[in-house]
């Protein structure tokens, strides 16, 4: 059996994937970078030293927010959840992702974009 390949996170989506781990319900840093490895097929790796910053950033800036509260082994656990600030956020760095994603796959297939025609 193969070893994953574990792939770098590009500058800019943690948040994106922050986002999109708290958009299913509220949960602690570690359930947090937890959920994107599996859910990357161990992937994508958030070490703690990105992710706390990263929540710390997003709780300022109101996309998310915290409370404290018993983790699954009975533990004291800071809980994240998103607030509609941070579901508009979602919404628009999900839309920046996809602009992205294909302007890279424009690049990597050597093509030019097709021109609009509006």
């Amino acid at each position: 059996m193969a070893e994953a390949k574990r792939a770098d996170m590009l500058q800019g989506t943690l948040d994106l994937l922050i986002l999109r781990a708290l958009a299913d319900g509220a949960m602690h840093g570690w359930g947090i970078s937890q959920r994107i490895a599996s859910e990357s097929g161990d992937v994508l790796q958030v070490n703690q030293g990105s992710l706390y910053p990263a929540l710390h950033r997003m709780e300022y800036r109101g996309w998310i927010r915290s409370e404290w509260g018993a983790s699954d082994k009975n533990r004291r656990a800071k809980f994240y959840r998103l607030t509609r600030a941070g579901e508009r956020r979602l919404g628009v760095e999900r839309g920046e992702w996809t602009r992205f994603v294909q302007a890279m796959q424009q690049v990597l297939d050597g093509r030019e974009p097709e021109a609009s025609t509006a």
